[in-house]
């Protein structure tokens, strides 16, 4: 504890400093690649959509001895040969199937196959139906969504924060964000469902969060350096980014720990497949994150100020000064 408290300590003194703006091409090049793998996912690993974006058939069948998901698939091909099925495991006594749009023929044949499988009466199987529209008007209102959260984020920052250019620097880092955690949700053999794009946004409004509280104080140092300080506005940044670092982490890990607690006890361990979709999305959001928060949005924003007169005549001064120094020594 004393350790950490010490590494704190240096680094909001500027002792240590870790160089997230002076090595910014590496995390650039190396948020690039992560941002790109992400997206060739899919090229690969098919994105699975859940039931309600996709439409189709489903049916629970509770009350069973044997949650042998086998007997299920098996059911719904004897009675429409080649019917694509998604079989879950709810709880301990009840098993989920997910088919392709059924004629309301084909829907109580396979209620009574699924019945006959488990051993269970009819009315322990229950049907529903989602059709294209439905799944479509979600997508559309999903997209809607995500459109008005980073349109309205963009305004908000920018107003807060009076220049667009710390809104935009955190705008592309929660689209940076969003593509790595849906590229490592795809990557998982995860469906997107509803609960998936709650956890979606969630992550993103934890990101805004977080990268807000780190940009509240690269402003607050920047602007106490002032015109006559002895750092550049780069190291200005950082020195701002290495203040804030401890907290990130601290931030990260108790957010993180009782997520991560969902989604490897609840949802793998003990099997409860219900919280996996959103668990997975937010713990994987969290990291990703603190991660896009110090190599993407912070460095991003100083390279969008580089260009500035004022910012170009501060630096200039300040190594003319460190040159000075130099050879007097």
């Amino acid at each position: 504890m004393g350790r950490m408290s010490r590494l704190g300590n240096d680094l909001y003194a500027g002792k240590v400093s870790f160089p997230f703006v002076g090595r910014r091409r590496l995390w650039f090049a190396l948020a690039l690649v992560l941002v790109v793998a992400s997206a060739l996912v899919p090229l690969f690993r098919p994105i699975q959509f859940s039931i309600e974006f996709t439409g189709g058939s489903k049916f629970t069948v509770s009350g069973v001895s044997s949650a042998d998901q086998s007997l299920a698939s098996q059911a719904v091909a004897s009675v429409v040969p080649g019917a694509t099925s998604k079989v879950a495991t709810v709880g301990d006594d009840a098993v989920q199937v997910q088919t392709d749009q059924m004629s309301a023929d084909e829907t109580q044949a396979v209620r009574a196959a699924l019945a006959d499988a488990y051993q269970v009466p009819v009315d322990e199987v229950t049907a529903s139906f989602i059709g294209p529209s439905w799944g479509a008007d979600v997508t559309r209102q999903s997209l809607w969504g995500l459109a008005i959260f980073l349109a309205l984020t963009f305004l908000i920052l920018a107003l807060y924060f009076r220049t667009w250019k710390m809104s935009a620097a955190a705008i592309i880092g929660l689209l940076d964000v969003l593509v790595i955690t849906v590229g490592i949700y795809a990557l998982a053999g995860f469906e997107i469902s509803p609960a998936a794009v709650i956890g979606f946004l969630t992550i993103l409004a934890y990101s805004l969060y977080d990268t807000t509280v780190v940009f509240d104080k690269v402003r607050e140092t920047t602007r106490e350096d002032g015109e006559q300080s002895g750092r550049t506005f780069g190291e200005s940044v950082n020195l701002a980014v290495n203040q804030t670092l401890v907290r990130s982490i601290n931030t990260t890990v108790v957010a993180a720990l009782p997520v991560g607690a969902i989604l490897f006890i609840g949802a793998i361990w003990l099997g409860a497949d219900t919280l996996s979709d959103i668990s997975l999305a937010i713990f994987v959001g969290i990291i990703v994150a603190a991660y896009s928060t110090l190599f993407v949005a912070a460095p991003l924003f100083a390279f969008f100020r580089e260009n500035e007169k004022e910012i170009k005549t501060r630096n200039a001064r300040v190594l003319a000064a460190r040159e000075l120094a130099a050879v007097d020594a």
